[in-house]
């Protein structure tokens, strides 16, 4: 199969109407060839007109570790072209940066979840294109968490950098679909343009999502495998709770676990509460004790979860579910848990984390009611990822 850069690279007449067009390209550390070459090489190398270049979080080439640290603009040492952040002083391309290009290729790995701040650049981006009469052509990548969908829907007057629009936390579209619902859903008037993948079937095992045979290369610094990809549905919700998500191990956003938490324990009340939630994947107790970031230097113990190899069922694996069942175990264990952490979140101030990230309250309220039932939770999501599989019907391109 190819991925939209291949294509784009190989393939002449795709490249066609960039002729003459000064091009900018928005990219990161994942955004590379068949071959591993970075697309920005790549782009260079075959003669496309390249007058800029975007970083989102983290950096184009990859140069920051954790949330809210910006990066800067500078200039790129191999093609002397203007580097813009959009994870720096802005968040959106400005007036100086939107004057350098007239289409801007996006090539940018997703791992198919609304928190992950890159769907929410290619909103950002889209618009001001829109503002600006530039036009859009989307890179496309696989989503390797697959078709699933997964949470609740994000609630009006809660869209932040980790909430793009009412999407589910699990949305199951490629990074180009995705774009496409954004330009319909916010009624933008602007040429966008997909570059499909050939050959691409998201239902395909072993990867379901991801093509096994191409490498995986990190697109953030904590997204450093499949497993991870498919968890962080779930996982990225410890980021706003006082647990450890794995941040100062090898193995980040795919476990969790504090000082005195008793993993064993943990597993034994989430089998009892709703094991039906635990389906498609393998949990197992750990120890651990992270480099940096929360609980640094202290031992901690509590869960791995395994969606991979024989333990995986792709359809049955409900990430976002299963770390719902997590706090709430924790919350039937130690009723007084000090879980909800608060904090800035990704610049928003006045909200805790957990509601940021859920895209309202209904999540942390859900966790915390005590006489709150794993039926009440599907209650609540169920309507919401109904609506969504709707939805995004028409918008399907494999």
């Amino acid at each position: 199969m190819k991925f939209g850069i291949d294509r784009l690279l190989s393939e002449p007449e795709l490249r066609k109407p960039l002729e003459g067009k000064r091009v900018a390209l928005l990219a990161h550390p994942a955004s590379v060839t068949a071959d591993l070459t970075h697309s920005l090489d790549a782009l260079v190398a075959a003669g496309v007109k390249i007058s800029a270049a975007f970083g989102p979080q983290h950096g184009l080439r990859g140069d920051k570790q954790d949330n809210m640290m910006e990066s800067p603009d500078y200039d790129d040492p191999v093609h002397g072209v203007p580097v813009f952040s959009l994870y720096g002083e802005v968040r959106r391309p400005t007036g100086q940066s939107l004057h350098t290009f007239d289409v801007l290729l996006v090539d940018l790995q997703d791992l198919g979840c609304r928190i992950y701040t890159f769907i929410t650049t290619l909103l950002y981006v889209l618009e001001a294109a829109a503002g600006a009469g530039k036009s859009v052509w989307v890179l496309d990548r696989p989503n390797p968490a697959g078709r699933p969908v997964e949470g609740m829907t994000l609630l009006p007057g809660w869209e932040s950098f980790v909430g793009a629009g009412p999407i589910p936390m699990r949305h199951g579209l490629t990074l180009g679909e995705l774009g496409r619902w954004f330009v319909e859903h916010f009624k933008l008037d602007l040429d966008y343009r997909v570059i499909e993948m050939e050959g691409y079937d998201p239902e395909a095992g072993p990867g379901y999502g991801w093509p096994t045979e191409r490498v995986w290369i990190n697109p953030s610094p904590n997204a450093p495998n499949l497993n991870m990809a498919r968890a962080y549905a779930g996982t990225v919700m410890l980021e706003g709770t006082t647990l450890s998500e794995g941040r100062g191990t090898t193995r980040p956003l795919e476990l969790f676990g504090a000082p005195g938490l008793d993993g064993r324990a943990l597993i034994a009340e989430m089998r009892r509460l709703a094991p039906h939630w635990l389906e498609g994947c393998a949990l197992r107790d750990i120890s651990f004790e992270p480099t940096f970031h929360k609980h640094v230097g202290k031992l901690c113990r509590g869960v791995h979860i395994h969606a991979e190899g024989p333990f995986y069922d792709h359809h049955a694996f409900k990430p976002w579910r299963l770390q719902a069942l997590a706090f709430k175990a924790i919350r039937r264990l130690a009723p007084d848990y000090d879980l909800w952490r608060d904090f800035a979140y990704e610049y928003v101030f006045d909200k805790l984390a957990i509601d940021v990230i859920n895209g309202g309250p209904g999540l942390r309220q859900w966790v915390d009611d005590v006489a709150a039932a794993p039926s009440d939770l599907d209650a609540l999501t169920a309507p919401d990822e109904q609506a969504w599989h709707e939805a995004r019907r028409p918008l399907l391109l494999y």
